[in-house]
Order: C-alpha cells, then structure tokens, then sequence
C-alpha cells in the first residue's frame, strides 16, 4: 500500500472515494444499501461505538432506529455521499486532527464486517486504501456535489456521461427517488437518512443548491475531466 499523498486538514473539505476490491459488488441487497447507511451514521462519533447500541437481542436495529440514536460528537461533516452497486463516494469536511482518516477506517472496518460474516467470506472488501482529493475552491466544491449527486444516473442511463439520455424525465424522478445517495437530501422530501449528512455545512460554501439540469450537465462535464484521475481503469461492474 502507498503513502498517501493528500493531507487532511480540519476545516478543509475533500472528496473520499473506493470500489470493491476486483471491482466486485460491494452491495448484493437492500439491506446492504441499508446497513452501509446506518454504519455512516453510527461511525460518525468521536466516542467508541458499543455493539449493544445498535443491535436488539439478536438481531440489528433497523436503519431509522439507528438514525434516531443521539451522538457525541462528529468526526466529519459528510456534505453528500452516493452509494453505487461497487463503489461509493463522500463529501467530507474534516472536524479535528485524523478525524477523516478515523471515520474512514471505521467505516470500512464495519462494513467489511458485516459484508463477510453474511456472505461468509474473509479478506479485504474494498481495494486498498480509500481514495481522496482535496476540494480547494468554492467551485471546485460545486463541481464534486453534482460529480457525486449525478453519480448513480448511470443505474438507469448507462450512457449519461455522454450526454445521451433517453427519458430525461424519467432520469430526474429517478435520481430523487433513489435511496442510497444524499441527493434526495437537497431535492427531495424530508426523510430520516438526512441525518447522515450536515446540509447547513454545504451552504456555508454556496448560497443555493443547483437546479437539477444543471447539477446533470455539470456532472457530466465533471465526469468527462476527471473519471480517469478518479478511477483510472474505468471500466466498472454496473
């Protein structure tokens, strides 16, 4: 494993990023998508997480009880995030010293937890060490939350990033009404999830949120610039 090469400072934001190791799924089912979300929440604390907060008897919480549990004190301010079948992506704006690095490595550490025992695997889940960029002006900021909030149109436009739509439409209903990103968050109704993510941070650095044809064509331009910085061998399990 190399040295990392971006350095995490509090206060600074940053675009945090892994697939599955092989490229692999990462979510087989629902109730992975679900999981992950109540792991994103649950590791989001300065204090240790005792496995009897979130379980009940024998079997886990549900994600909204989950949500509904009180914290002490957040790691990071998750800005957006967006959970694709063998990848993810997070907006993180660091709160203390190695606070990413923390929510990261649990975040990881517990998810590949429960991924293995349920599938009955063993070894790494995600390859390598998460990936991060560093979100050094305003627009660039602008540009990761729609790269991030746009992300998952390829689950019902494959070939969105070249700007071929079929039902543009049908695409935008789709985007809000998917569950596993942050988008529904800033475009959607009230929901439980959108205790994960810290909506005031995000319009500390812009004043409104983009429309949503222009959060798809800034996506897409994003995407043609940068998907190769991102995950150099592109081609990737739907």
């Amino acid at each position: 494993m190399g040295e990392r090469t971006v350095y995490f400072s509090p206060g600074e934001w940053f675009h945090c990023y892994n697939r599955g190791v092989d490229k692999r799924r990462t979510f087989l089912d629902t109730s992975d998508y679900r999981r992950f979300l109540a792991i994103l929440y649950a590791c989001n604390s300065t204090k240790p997480i005792h496995v009897s907060n979130y379980e009940q008897g024998f079997r886990s919480k549900s994600l909204i009880d989950v949500l509904r549990i009180k914290r002490e004190g957040q790691l990071v301010d998750i800005g957006a995030y967006d959970l694709m079948p063998n990848h993810y992506h997070f907006l993180l704006r660091e709160r203390h010293d190695g606070g990413i690095t923390s929510f990261m490595r649990k975040v990881g550490t517990a998810y590949t937890m429960y991924f293995n025992i349920k599938y009955d695997r063993t070894g790494a889940l995600y390859g390598g060490a998460f990936k991060a960029k560093h979100v050094r002006t305003d627009s660039y900021f602008v540009r990761v939350l729609n790269y991030i909030h746009g992300n998952h149109a390829a689950l019902s436009e494959p070939k969105w990033k070249e700007g071929k739509i079929r039902n543009e439409t049908g695409l935008i209903q789709k985007l809000t009404a998917y569950p596993y990103s942050s988008f529904a968050d800033y475009y959607g109704e009230a929901r439980d999830e959108s205790n994960i993510i810290d909506r005031h941070a995000v319009l500390e650095v812009i004043d409104k949120m983009p429309t949503i044809a222009n959060l798809i064509q800034e996506a897409r331009t994003f995407a043609r610039q940068h998907d190769d910085e991102i995950f150099p061998d592109r081609k990737m399990a739907r």
